[in-house]
């Protein structure tokens, strides 16, 4: 590379401890923001002080392409291990889908550096302005990574500075606002590389106060207590991938949650108001259960005194006579019928909306990948945009299943008033089943990122998943419970609802899109008039 520049093998290391600031471990949380900005900072540099816009670009996906490879490793397993996949095809299915994702930091780091090349005349706002360029291209391409082709936006980098001062932009301006303020300052830090003049390090400057902003607003109270308390047990079953869809095994694994839910509760310790199994506690659909199955369940639940919600495959028929299959989580008590719980008509019920690709919904021309798959329970419909949260004591529990919690704007709308007066949710619930990826960064990467939707929305969120992490978060991201991974157990947690509506909770990404809308035009009107 030319102007002293890193080499390939520099940027290559910077995409690897890139890939390890997104979860605690190896990295110690503290260090996670730190390594964050300056990784990113050095593949700015790179970037934006190229000879060529193809130069950006080719630098800017190969630091990519390095850090999703590594960052995303724990495909291979989904792939290999539980999905029978031969390793080499899953090795490379890891490859590609990691070069197709870099492809948008990449045309992030090729507009930015088309729009401030390195030889433009200096001036005292020189540096602010080309971070302020790199912030937005990077943010606006983050987006689109999230949203085109029903998105993927696992290892946004506002996910690795949720333990910094950033993560108080949460609430006004979301995970995207979050890597808006990163970027910035990453492209601040490249540029005091070898400056010797303030102009500089007035970026440098603008970054401190942005972030140090980001800190004020982490005091402030975004939301208020709501009600009483409710009481919570949250099961753990740690069923193995491999055993939980095995004829011969089904039983043992039905047998342990409702075991685990069966437990009483310590002395001194508040009876549970509601008991939270993982996503497809039953690895059947509802209705090929034995009746005296759901009457054991239902035992529980008036032995308990408690609301029982678990992750339920359901097979239903519509009003057209079309069979409808979704991944859904369904909540009942003691009184409910028997027939509607073999029939999935409960009153409290949720249908996962956004679905995986390949392991819930086949895309188009994507069947022969599916094939070479051994993924139990796929095709699912999608559940409508609003679903009603679950009504628990003075709480309402709005659930999400598996990844579904990285898609924020559509936690949304169940944090608002219903048509019929009925306040919105007040506690956010995730369950999954992470068995998929064994005892990988995927758990602790998704706790980072349960835990960054606590922050934006200013509610509680409580995890109940199969191997881990099964925890609880308050409503400002800090877990406050969680179990061991790898290991049955039930965590009971005491939570608070809270109400009220963030920034971030009303206008969604929107306010963050508006920042990145306004710098690019005023960067366009400058390249136009620069020509």
């Amino acid at each position: 590379m030319r102007r002293g520049l890193p080499g390939a093998g520099l940027l290559a290391a910077a995409g690897v401890l890139h890939a390890l600031s997104f979860a605690p471990g190896p990295l110690p949380s503290w260090s996670l923001a730190w390594v964050q900005v300056l990784m990113l900072a050095v593949a700015a540099h790179a970037v934006l002080q190229a000879p060529s816009r193809r130069a950006a670009w080719v630098r800017g996906w190969g630091f990519a392409s390095v850090s999703f490879t590594v960052g995303l490793y724990w495909l291979y397993v989904s792939m290999h291990d539980y999905g029978g996949m031969a390793a080499p095809l899953a090795a490379a299915g890891v490859l590609a889908l990691s070069v197709f994702l870099a492809i948008f930091p990449a045309t992030a780091g090729w507009l930015a550096r088309g729009i401030c090349p390195p030889q433009a005349a200096a001036s005292p706002w020189r540096a602010s302005w080309t971070a302020l360029v790199w912030a937005a291209c990077w943010t606006l391409f983050e987006w689109l990574r999230a949203t085109v082709m029903t998105g993927f936006p696992w290892l946004n980098i506002g996910y690795g500075v949720v333990d910094s001062p950033i993560a108080g932009w949460g609430p006004v301006l979301g995970v995207h606002g979050m890597a808006f303020i990163t970027a910035f300052a990453a492209a601040a830090i490249a540029s005091l590389k070898g400056a010797g003049s303030a102009r500089q390090a007035l970026a440098a400057g603008l970054a401190v106060v942005m972030v140090l902003a980001g800190g004020l607003l982490g005091l402030l109270p975004w939301s208020r207590p709501q009600g009483q308390p409710l009481n919570l047990r949250l099961v753990q079953g740690n069923v193995e991938q491999s055993q939980k869809f095995d004829p011969a095994l089904m039983q043992a694994g039905l047998r342990r949650h409702l075991e685990l839910a069966a437990l009483p509760g310590q002395p001194g310790t508040p009876g549970a108001d509601l008991i939270i199994l993982p996503e497809t506690v039953l690895p059947v659909f509802q209705d090929q259960l034995a009746p005296d199955v759901w009457e054991a369940w239902k035992t529980i639940a008036a032995r308990q005194s408690a609301t029982i919600a678990m992750g339920v495959p359901l097979r239903q028929r519509d009003a057209g006579g079309r069979t409808r299959y979704t991944n859904s989580v369904m909540g009942f008590d003691a009184r409910t019928p028997l027939a509607d719980l073999a029939a999935g008509n409960t009153a409290m019920r949720y249908d996962k909306q956004h679905l995986v690709p390949w392991g819930e919904f086949v895309p188009p021309g994507f069947r022969w990948f599916v094939d070479m798959l051994d993924i139990p329970l796929g095709d699912f419909d999608r559940g409508p945009a609003y679903q009603r949260p679950f009504a628990v004591g003075d709480q309402r529990i709005a659930f999400n299943i598996c990844y579904e919690d990285l898609f924020g704007p559509e936690l949304l709308p169940a944090l608002y008033p219903d048509g019929q007066g009925l306040g919105g949710a007040t506690i956010l619930a995730n369950v999954s089943n992470l068995g998929w990826f064994g005892n990988t960064w995927a758990l602790r990467q998704h706790m980072q990122i349960g835990r960054l939707r606590s922050i934006e929305t200013a509610r509680p969120m409580v995890t109940a998943t199969n191997t881990g992490i099964t925890a609880a978060i308050d409503a400002r991201g800090r877990v406050v419970a969680q179990l061991p991974t790898h290991q049955p157990g039930v965590l009971p947690v005491t939570v608070q609802g809270m109400t009220g509506l963030t920034p971030y909770a009303r206008f969604g990404d929107k306010l963050a899109l508006l920042i990145v809308g306004v710098v690019l035009i005023a960067a366009a009107a400058r390249v136009r008039r620069r020509r």
